[in-house]
C-alpha cells in the first residue's frame, strides 16, 4: 500500500508524548535528528526556500503543527493527528528527572528567555547550556560555526532551537557536519509559553483550529501580513501537490 507524503513530506504518526520519551529516554541518536512542526507558514516557504526544503528532507520527524496542514494530510489518506511544537516541548520539558547524560541546550532570543530557562533548570536539576545568537546570524557563516562548535563542545544530547523558522531549521541542516550526534528540536516561541512568558491560546481556541487568530491579536503588526502571505502560499502549495500527484 503507497503511503500518502502530502508536499512530499513523510509525516510522523507518532504522538507528543512518544517523541519527547524517544529523546530523553532513548538510546542517543547516532547522528542528528532533526525534529520539525510544520504550518502553514512553514510549507508556504518551502516552496521558495532551498536551505528549508533541504531541512525537511533531511529531518527525522516531521509533524503537522498546523491544523489545515493535518486536515490537508488527512485529505490525501494518511491518518495522522495534530502535533505541536508547543506540546513536544511541553512533555519534552516536564519529563525529567532527566538521565545523567543528558545534557539539554537551548538557543533563545532574549535575556528573559534565558533567565526563565535557567529558572527552569536549577528547579528540575536539567544540565543544560544556552546561548542567545545576535539578530540576522544565520546570515553570518562565521558565528554560525562558532555556535555550532559550542554546542558540539557542550556534548548537547538534546538541542532546542527557539529563535523561530526559518532560521532554525536552517542552522541544524547546514551545520549537521560540527552538530554533535543529538535530537534537535525547531520548536519557535514554545520555550516562552512553557516557561509563562508568553500566552497561549486557551483549549477552546485550539479546538476549533483559531490558535493563529489568538496570535494575530496578540502580535497584529507582525504577524497579520504574515499569515496572509502563508494563506496564499500554502493555497498554491496545495494546487501544485495535487497536480503534481496526476503527472
Amino acid at each position: 500500500m503507497r503511503i500518502a507524503r502530502p508536499f512530499g513530506l513523510t509525516l510522523s504518526l507518532d504522538s507528543a508524548r512518544q517523541i519527547a520519551r524517544d529523546a530523553v529516554h532513548g538510546p542517543r541518536p547516532a547522528e542528528v535528528s532533526l525534529v520539525v512542526t510544520p504550518n502553514i507558514d512553514h510549507i508556504a516557504m518551502i516552496r521558495r526556500s532551498r536551505a528549508l526544503a533541504r531541512a525537511y528532507a533531511g529531518a527525522a520527524r516531521i509533524v503537522c503543527d498546523g491544523w489545515p496542514v493535518q486536515v490537508y494530510a488527512r485529505w490525501c489518506g494518511l491518518p495522522v493527528e495534530r502535533v505541536t511544537g508547543c506540546e513536544i516541548l511541553s512533555e519534552l520539558m516536564r519529563m525529567g528527572p532527566f538521565p545523567a547524560w543528558q545534557r539539554l541546550f537551548f538557543v533563545v532570543d532574549s535575556d528573559q528567555t534565558q533567565q526563565a530557562v535557567r529558572d527552569w533548570a536549577a528547579r528540575t536539576g536539567a544540565a543544560c547550556d544556552m546561548a542567545i545568537p545576535p539578530f540576522g546570524f544565520e546570515r553570518d557563516a562565521g558565528y554560525c560555526t562558532r555556535l555550532a562548535e559550542t554546542i558540539r563542545q557542550s556534548d548537547t544530547t538534546i538541542l532546542i532551537m527557539a529563535v523561530g523558522a526559518p532560521r532554525s531549521e536552517v542552522f541544524v541542516d547546514t551545520n549537521r557536519a560540527l552538530l554533535p550526534p543529538c535530537w534537535a528540536f525547531c520548536v519557535g516561541q514554545a520555550v516562552k509559553i512553557e516557561l509563562g512568558l508568553v500566552r497561549r491560546a486557551s483549549p477552546r481556541w485550539q479546538a476549533v483550529g483559531l490558535e493563529w487568530l489568538w496570535r494575530v491579536f496578540q502580535e497584529p503588526s507582525r504577524l497579520t501580513k504574515r499569515y496572509l502571505t502563508a494563506m496564499v502560499g500554502f493555497s498554491r502549495a496545495v494546487v501544485e501537490d495535487q497536480l503534481s500527484k496526476r503527472l
